[in-house]
């Protein structure tokens, strides 16, 4: 049985904190789901397991060594030789796995107008017909519809070899896992079991650490307390002490006697003993405490210094939904005012991602008042955001970040890395519109490459965000807690709810 090794692997992009720092672990055959917050290694780590990075110390081991390893990373811009390569198979397993995921040769003809979702099965597809023997996919349900999410599971349910998936879909970790990865700043925990089973474990272990943090801590203070205590009790002794030797009369032969200055002597000597002691448990007890790797988690409320618009209507579309040549849409008529929020939902490929750039681009409104957040950012666009943001006057500086903290996300760090995360970048973005106090947000998969808490946040933010909002997102959840109003983009037509 084929199996992935990595032995005190460590890796850093410059002479900086390493990313990754000494991780061990063993991979066997079955799907291994990898979790943790965004920005602690989680793309880095497939990437040294397949190759395009290398590690700056340690070393990852194929059994076998010649064995063969697909990586899909999270995007899947590109029209490759392996797509190609299946759609013109005509074996079994080519014909099996296009029924399957649903592919069709002719698609390739529009690859540009596929939607990302399209794309992504197509790419999943190609990596699945070359039969690896270690398979590494990188968020492979972000844009799929729940129809095509359930089509590309019961594909990998299949799959006998290494599998590694990196994923903050609940549904696809509890089907698919086995074992769960955890990477977080303080190294990468493995935990076996479905995302459920692993995350009770790894809470369980984590409220006893907890706890035993807590008694430690209790332990401490009461010790600094006593040695506190007996200080004072030391320094009162002696200055009384003091004041009676130059109080007494040179005749008072008891306040000078040797019997009673051997007696203070030897309370002084007893004193500083206790005292020792009471300062070397008390420095062990703060030693032990320390040693205890408690997780402390960013986040918070969130408060809106919020001008509203003046026009009741932001945005609008009539007309034809197309793309290039591809008619996506014969006629349809949308208006977003200043209030709404709204779910925009439909089948991949349907147009909603068209949508939302048409919204923006025939807007008449101030650019600086929206924000279109779209499905992937680009290392170029990434790299914008970052200076865009550093650039900012204090007081909207402080604000942006300050969301990036509510979100999860340490500010100082994502400022201090021109490559942020996916999901840095993104929650970087969303935090930029909300600071700057636009007066629509229109989001395209917002939750893509965020970790579960970060969701939670986001949710939360947007709840209270009070201008207008239009979301594409396949998350039942989210939807709900952030929309009230429903468009839908199928078989041409727009209806709304």
């Amino acid at each position: 049985m084929p199996a992935v090794h990595l032995h005190n692997l460590s890796f850093s992009y410059s002479s900086a904190v390493p990313i990754l720092d000494d991780v061990s672990l063993s991979l066997g055959a079955g799907w291994t789901g990898v979790v943790g917050p965004n920005g602690t290694g989680k793309t880095t780590l497939l990437q040294l397991i397949g190759g395009s990075l290398s590690p700056s110390r340690g070393r990852v081991d194929l059994d076998p060594p010649d064995g063969i390893v697909v990586h899909c990373p999270q995007t899947a811009d590109q029209l490759g030789d392996d797509i190609k390569t299946l759609a013109a198979a005509w074996d079994g397993e080519a014909r099996s796995l296009s029924g399957r995921l649903g592919l069709h040769r002719e698609d390739l003809d529009r690859w540009p107008s596929l939607s990302p979702g399209e794309r992504k099965r197509w790419q999943i597809g190609a990596a699945l017909y070359q039969d690896p023997d270690v398979l590494l996919l990188d968020e492979p349900t972000n844009h799929l519809d729940p129809t095509a999410r359930d089509l590309l599971l019961d594909a990998l349910d299949r799959y006998r070899g290494v599998g590694v998936i990196i994923s903050h879909d609940r549904r696809v970790l509890n089907r698919l896992c086995r074992r769960i990865s955890r990477v977080d700043p303080s190294g990468v925990s493995t935990w076996n079991g479905n995302y459920d089973t692993a995350r009770a474990a790894w809470e369980h272990a984590a409220q006893e650490q907890l706890e035993g943090y807590q008694g430690v801590r209790a332990e401490q203070r009461r010790a600094e307390r006593r040695l506190a205590d007996k200080r004072r009790a030391s320094a009162t002794k002696t200055a009384r002490h003091k004041r009676q030797l130059r109080t007494a009369s040179i005749k008072d032969r008891d306040a000078r006697s040797m019997e009673k200055k051997g007696k203070f002597e030897g309370g002084q000597r007893q004193g500083s003993h206790e005292i020792h002691l009471l300062r070397d448990e008390a420095e062990r007890l703060r030693a032990t405490a320390e040693s205890f790797e408690v997780t402390r988690l960013l986040g918070g409320d969130l408060y809106f210094d919020y001008e509203p618009s003046r026009r009741k209507r932001l945005l609008s579309f009539d007309g034809p939904l197309r793309i290039g040549d591809t008619v996506l849409a014969e006629e349809i008529s949308v208006a977003l005012d200043r209030e709404d929020r709204v779910l925009l939902a439909g089948p991949n490929g349907a147009g909603k991602s068209t949508l939302l750039a048409r919204l923006m681009k025939t807007s008449t409104i101030e650019p600086s008042r929206l924000l279109h957040l779209p499905q992937e950012l680009t290392e170029t666009e990434t790299g914008a955001l970052v200076a865009e943001v550093q650039a900012l006057d204090a007081a909207t500086k402080g604000r942006v970040l300050g969301i990036v903290g509510v979100l999860g996300s340490d500010p100082k760090r994502i400022l201090a890395t021109d490559k942020p995360s996916p999901g840095e970048a993104r929650k970087l973005l969303i935090a930029s519109g909300l600071g700057k106090g636009v007066w629509a947000l229109l989001l395209d998969e917002p939750t893509n490459h965020l970790d579960l808490p970060s969701i939670e946040r986001l949710e939360k933010a947007l709840a209270a965000y009070p201008g207008a909002l239009v979301v594409v997102t396949h998350d039942d959840e989210f939807a709900r807690e952030t929309t009230q109003t429903q468009w839908t983009l199928s078989g041409g037509r727009l209806s709304v709810e």
